[in-house]
């Protein structure tokens, strides 16, 4: 064996063990299918704009082990996520807080907005919340569900309000107060100079082979190593021989524009049913529109983002948490347990939606698991 880890996967997960691995001595490879490393939080150099290539990534924690430990590899601006919503051309605040209800309903205090919500909720009949529609209308009133929730949410879904579980949005933030800070954490930015210049410096020194897809050369990798991290979809890793996972997928259409400016905003959600995209990313604003040195940059690059459900071949973004897919991952999971020398973490690896602070705790937590 040339390796104690073969590490699939160069994302975070991936790439956090690997490093905490080679920081002990193991000898340790990382192998990926992309031309690129950092998975889906690889930023793209566009005109000096640092494209977030596979959807905008906005790290928050209120984990300061969490903090400390992503700070060693980048320096992190003061990026607060401050999102709009459009809606047939009418503009709204993201997180829903005073400046939407005062937009929505000219309401001016936060007992005004509050006595607004629960005549509504009042109005639907709702005591306990069934699926998203009721789980939102009892959160925000029926004027915001229909104008800013649910035409975002079937495209975001492929799916009605009333077929997805309230779950989905129970972590919405709604204020009575003016904050417009959509992440209510503790520690929040972007890394200055990009996701993938933080990514070069937790994979500095180990050895990566990029455009080497494991699962068609799994034999040959396996033979070259003791234990296998993988972070891929755990069904493709089993051949899907009891049936595919679901995901939603999401495109992305990408324009370079001569002008500074189109949105004035880093992220405009477009919530009318009608608008085929979910939202449009402005890149340069993740950074204040400017280029390493502080100077304004002339143009600006956007990406319009549209939800499709998941088709082999695709890249899998969402895992698509219901009943029947529980049900499907928890059989593959047994598998999974079985195999003695393979780690299973991560979004894909685990089935699960992870915030980027999550990962890195997961990852460190299966460091100190193994690694010890």
């Amino acid at each position: 064996m040339k390796y104690d880890y073969l590490i699939v996967g160069s994302g975070l997960y991936g790439a956090i063990f690997a490093h905490e691995a080679a920081k002990l001595g193991r000898k340790v490879l990382v192998v990926d299918k992309r031309p690129n490393i950092g998975g889906n939080i690889y930023t793209e150099d566009i005109e000096s704009i640092h494209v977030h290539k596979y959807g905008a990534h906005i790290f928050h924690t209120n984990n300061k082990k969490v903090w400390d430990y992503i700070t060693q590899f980048a320096d992190f601006n003061r990026f607060t996520n401050s999102p709009v919503a459009n809606y047939k051309g009418e503009l709204y605040s993201l997180p829903f807080n005073m400046y939407t209800f005062n937009k929505m309903w000219g309401v001016v205090t936060p007992d005004e907005a509050a006595a607004k919500i629960e005549k509504q909720r009042r109005e639907a009949g709702i005591s306990e919340p069934q699926n998203l529609e009721e789980q939102a209308i009892s959160l925000v009133g029926r004027d915001i569900f229909e104008k800013l929730i649910k035409g975002y949410t079937e495209k975001q879904w492929g799916r009605d309000c009333k077929d997805l579980p309230a779950f989905i949005i129970k972590r919405l933030p709604v204020r009575l107060t003016f904050d417009n800070n959509y992440f209510n954490a503790l520690y929040q930015g972007i890394p200055i100079g990009g996701y993938t210049k933080m990514m070069e410096h937790l994979l500095d020194g180990i050895e990566v082979r990029l455009d080497t897809d494991y699962l068609e050369n799994k034999d040959e990798l396996d033979a070259l190593a003791d234990k296998v991290i993988y972070t891929g979809p755990i069904d493709a890793y089993f051949d899907y021989q009891l049936g595919t996972l679901e995901y939603r997928s999401v495109r992305f259409e990408n324009e370079v524009l001569d002008i500074s400016n189109f949105q004035g905003n880093a992220a405009v959600n477009y919530t009318d049913r009608e608008t085929p995209w979910t939202r449009i990313i402005e890149h340069k604003w993740f950074e204040f529109g400017k280029d390493a040195d502080g100077k304004e940059l002339p143009k600006t690059v956007i990406s319009r983002e549209y939800s499709s459900e998941w088709q082999p071949g695709d890249e899998p973004y969402y895992p698509v948490n219901d009943v029947k897919n529980a049900a499907l991952y928890e059989e593959y999971k047994k598998l999974a347990d079985s195999e003695s020398k393979v780690v299973f973490g991560g979004r894909l690896g685990e089935y699960k939606y992870y915030d980027m602070d999550a990962v890195i705790a997961s990852a460190l937590e299966k460091c100190k698991e193994e690694l010890s």
